[in-house]
């Protein structure tokens, strides 16, 4: 029986791995262990990052929304509270680009809940 070497295939697996290791340096770029390990902690970081981002674009959007209310002499609790009590559901994020883009709208949601 013919010997059949596994070269080819195990090349092809392995450059996969290093192709997405660009970028990386010293062993941790072109050694395939040293290459596996460190795309497994990129991906624990990538996951914990996009979690972060979550968190700091929710507490942007509340910021903004709290500026355009304090020019307003209003809080932000408060204009949240009367907001779900009306029944209006925007959610932070259209709120704090309304704010920002078209101040002139944000003043007429504002009127709308806080009547």
């Amino acid at each position: 029986m013919v010997r059949v070497s596994n070269g080819l295939q195990r090349h092809a697996r392995h450059k996969k791995y290093i192709d997405r290791a660009k970028g990386f340096r010293l062993g941790r770029k072109n050694l395939y262990k040293q290459v596996r390990l460190a795309l497994v902690k990129q991906g624990q970081h990538e996951y914990v990052s996009r979690k972060l981002m979550k968190r700091d674009m929710r507490q942007l959007w509340i910021e903004r929304i709290n500026a355009a209310l304090t020019s307003k002499g209003t809080k932000y609790s408060v204009f949240m509270g009367e907001m779900s009590k009306k029944g209006i559901t925007l959610n932070r994020k259209v709120l704090s680009n309304i704010a920002v883009a078209y101040p002139e709208v944000f003043d007429k949601i504002y009127e709308a809940v806080m009547a």
